[in-house]
């Protein structure tokens, strides 16, 4: 049953679907209209009386629409700083990153530090490089390139001179210094050691701050996506706080998206920084801007050998390690800490990626839980590269989201080298348990993580319904093939999952009558097409609020 057309003219009428609104009540559809930037009708031939003299009326031709995508998790700032930098993120060729970096320093004679970063972990035996090759390149300033995902940095001699990072160094609590045979820095710094040379790169200026967040929010409309959630908003490492470029983009009239930021959990610290946070949701939260979450990390990456396990990491012979992973906050005290956020109202935000990890994050939400009550607090999960089938049922229970980054699940150089063999062929089975979550009742939405991956939804999408990399040689396997998800659903993780997720209940996570008018324009409609092609579907348009904000060609 149509929705009957509200009275008057509309400002905007898409028209000629298919439409796919993400609505339970009415998936499908072939008209929309738009008055002051709310969805006033959605139905099919009679939308159409709402054209008046003055209605920009744009036809579909057979095009999809969708809601607008929201990223649960990513790092646009960061992302935008590194594009213009010394960028190394369209290659995994250890080459071509040297010949960039090369060219990068010959083109800035006059920049103190060689910095950007986006490097791939495979393109390295063991994803470590050394200061040596970026010695032969720059050898008379400090170099300092994050890799793509921020866990670990690649330094020459220079900065880690400038560090007075030698043999004698201890590595920090929560890090590692990569050394040779007698004990010496290689140029491989990973997690909390990052800080030790991140902590001396200068400040980016806060106009190259808004500069880069503003070439970020472009980026993401250009693949379709009006809403998101900043995953670190406060400092951390090398990356610098985002929320004063936020601040500025909105009373200069810049910023276009809606944005939730999560504000960073510094692991050195404790409950007594409650109090802060509890100021900071005050101060930051106006306009397209809130920051009601809280974000904490609390372990590392699978590759390093950082993400916390139940059991430890395997050895290169197929042997027990010792070496089990990091747990950066105390299990004890997260859980005390997570239900005094909970108490405060805050949305807590998890980075877990290990079974153990996720495991700790479930037992603080459970703590909360049993403590505060239910709560519309919507916590969620980030990454779940390994989880225990035991903690599968816990996100229904908890009311745990589960929010999956779907480009990662796929057969890579990182997965079936730096992965697989250290985590043994049972734990490798539970790998980024898209299907098993769904069928267990888990809330989904989805993140890119990037720069850390693509921003672009519709690669993640792909990779969630296949399980195969968009890029992948022909033949290439499909990656544990039974956590499929249908591509309805995966849409749905993209769209009402993150509107769930970033607590933007009245945005177009749907397109139903009364939502703002958060819209994107697909090049096709990918349920027509094989699931093999869904990848090739592009962005033509972009709307937030019915204004237009990306176009295509």
């Amino acid at each position: 049953m149509s929705h009957p057309p509200a009275p008057g003219p509309a400002d905007l009428v898409l028209t000629g679907g298919p439409v796919h609104t993400v609505d339970p009540a009415r998936s499908r559809a072939t008209s929309v209209a738009v008055r002051g930037g709310r969805i006033v009708a959605v139905g099919h031939d009679e939308v159409r009386e709402l054209i008046g003299p003055r209605t920009e009326v744009v036809d579909l031709a057979g095009k999809l629409l969708l809601p607008g995508f929201q990223d649960a998790h990513v790092h646009p700032m960061g992302a935008g700083l590194e594009l213009g930098l010394c960028h190394l993120g369209d290659t995994t060729d250890p080459d071509a990153y040297l010949r960039t970096i090369g060219a990068y320093a010959k083109e800035h004679p006059d920049v103190e530090w060689i910095t950007g970063g986006g490097w791939s972990l495979e393109a390295f035996p063991g994803g470590s490089p050394t200061a040596a090759a970026l010695d032969a390149i720059v050898p008379d300033r400090p170099v300092f390139l994050p890799n793509r995902d921020h866990h670990g940095a690649w330094v020459n001699s220079r900065a880690l001179q400038r560090a007075g990072i030698d043999a004698r160094t201890p590595d920090p609590a929560d890090g590692r210094i990569e050394r040779d045979a007698e004990g010496n820095p290689t140029g491989m710094l990973q997690e909390g050691a990052v800080h030790l040379v991140g902590r001396l790169v200068p400040d980016p200026t806060p106009e190259e701050q808004l500069a880069g967040l503003l070439r970020a929010q472009a980026v993401l409309h250009s693949h379709g996506v009006t809403a998101w959630q900043d995953a670190i908003v406060g400092t951390y490492a090398n990356l610098t706080d985002p929320a004063p470029a936020y601040l500025t983009a909105l009373d200069r009239g810049l910023l276009t998206a809606r944005v939730v930021g999560a504000l960073w959990w510094d692991r050195e610290r404790g409950a007594e920084q409650i109090p802060e946070l509890v100021s900071r949701r005050e101060e930051l939260s106006r306009d397209r801007f809130r920051a009601g979450t809280v974000k904490i990390m609390q372990d590392g990456i699978a590759e390093n050998h950082t993400a916390a396990l139940l059991d430890p990491y395997l050895t290169g012979c197929g042997c027990a390690s010792d070496n089990s992973g990091i747990s950066f906050v105390e299990p004890g005290e997260l859980r005390k800490y997570v239900t005094e956020l909970d108490a405060y109202g805050f949305q807590v935000h998890f980075h877990a990626l290990g079974d153990r990890a996720v495991r700790e994050a479930l037992d603080a939400v459970e703590s909360a839980r049993t403590a505060n009550g239910p709560r519309d607090t919507r916590h969620h999960l980030a990454h779940l590269q390994v989880v225990h089938p035991d903690d599968l049922p816990r996100f229904r229970a908890l009311g745990a989201s589960a929010n999956l980054q779907m480009l990662w699940a796929a057969h890579e150089p990182q997965m079936d080298e730096l992965t697989l063999p250290f985590l043994g062929a049972e734990r490798g089975g539970w790998q980024y348990p898209f299907g098993d979550l769904l069928r267990a009742g888990a809330t989904l939405a989805a993140g890119s993580d990037w720069p850390v991956s693509s921003p672009d939804p519709l690669q993640a999408i792909h990779v969630a319904v296949n399980r195969v990399s968009p890029d992948a040689p022909e033949g290439t396997p499909a990656f544990l093939p039974q956590q499929r998800i249908d591509l309805g659903t995966a849409i749905a993780a993209c769209t009402a999952g993150g509107a769930y997720v970033n607590r933007l209940d009245d945005t177009s996570g749907s397109i139903s009558v009364g939502k703002s008018a958060d819209l994107v324009v697909l090049d096709r409609d990918p349920f027509a097409g094989p699931p093999e092609e869904i990848a090739a579907t592009r962005v033509l348009e972009t709307y937030v609020e019915g204004r237009r904000v990306h176009t295509g060609t």
